[in-house]
């Protein structure tokens, strides 16, 4: 199959999955006698594969990481699969933590602001982010 069906079969863009060729977490294709790109359905598996793993939060190293266990299974354990996906909730909870954080922050800041139409020179939101003391 050619390119453009490619990515319309596997929900991503032309240049997506150039760049993931390009990357090489997909094999280069052969060329047809024309000079197009000839892809199999077992790329378009692959491209399926990494849609997901990226859905879930994985990065692209992470995706090539998983694609090489997903490959040859048989080389491979659950644990390994499972070590990858704890590291990768071990992540999203700190990043959730984070964002939790930031949160709580900026409402507390901005809960503190009047949003009069005065001036901003007094404006507690901007002296919080100065760093002043309130």
């Amino acid at each position: 199959m050619r390119i453009g069906e490619l990515a319309r079969e596997s929900g991503l863009a032309v240049e997506t999955v150039r760049y993931y060729e390009k990357e090489g977490l997909i094999a280069a294709p052969p060329r047809s006698p024309a000079g197009y790109r000839d892809y199999s359905s077992l790329t378009l598996h692959y491209l399926n594969f990494i849609r997901s793993a990226k859905a879930v939060g994985f990065s692209l190293k992470e995706c090539r990481d998983l694609l090489a266990i997903f490959v040859s299974r048989d080389a491979h354990t659950c644990a390994e699969v499972k070590g990858l996906s704890e590291e990768k909730l071990t992540q999203l909870e700190q990043q959730m933590e984070a964002l939790q954080r930031m949160h709580q922050t900026l409402k507390a800041i901005s809960d503190a602001c009047c949003g009069g139409d005065e001036s901003a020179v007094n404006c507690s939101i901007l002296d919080q982010l100065e760093g002043k003391k309130p």
